[in-house]
């Protein structure tokens, strides 16, 4: 399992570069599934998930062009039978998780079992991390 995060989004072309070489394909030739959970505890929060779901949020993820999106609603996991979400999970190429609520998010990955789920993706992990610079500018540092 390898992760990207980032403070916007894949916002600037180092950031989606990194996307690319972490997906080792195309966006074009790759599965994602959008987690807008995060997102609820705040004002307007279903409204936010909505635009981001749809690919008009401030901070570009769903619109990248993807093979295949779809939508992984973690509140909604535990009423749904593992068998029928798991594999998805175990098969897409990209998470999602539109920022938000950090503790709300938390516990729905752990309650819906997905924290689980993600432990057992793989045993090499790498991370990268967008790290803001004085001038405005970003950098990208991988950490293994």
């Amino acid at each position: 399992m390898k992760f990207l995060l980032t403070s916007s989004g894949i916002s600037n072309p180092s950031i989606n570069d990194a996307l690319v070489e972490l997906l080792g394909k195309p966006i074009a030739e790759s599965s994602a599934l959008c987690i807008p959970t995060g997102t609820y505890p705040f004002p307007n929060g279903a409204e936010g998930a909505y635009r981001f779901i749809r690919g008009v949020a401030k901070s570009p993820m769903c619109e990248l062009g993807w093979k295949s999106l779809g939508v992984l609603e973690l509140t909604a996991l535990p009423s749904i039978k593992e068998s029928d979400w798991i594999p998805v999970v175990r098969e897409t190429d990209a998470l999602l998780v539109w920022g938000g609520e950090p503790l709300y998010l938390c516990y729905w990955m752990r309650q819906s079992g997905l924290a689980d789920v993600l432990a057992t993706l793989g045993t090499r992990r790498s991370t990268w991390r967008e790290r803001r610079e004085h001038g405005g500018g970003s950098q990208l540092r991988s950490d293994l």
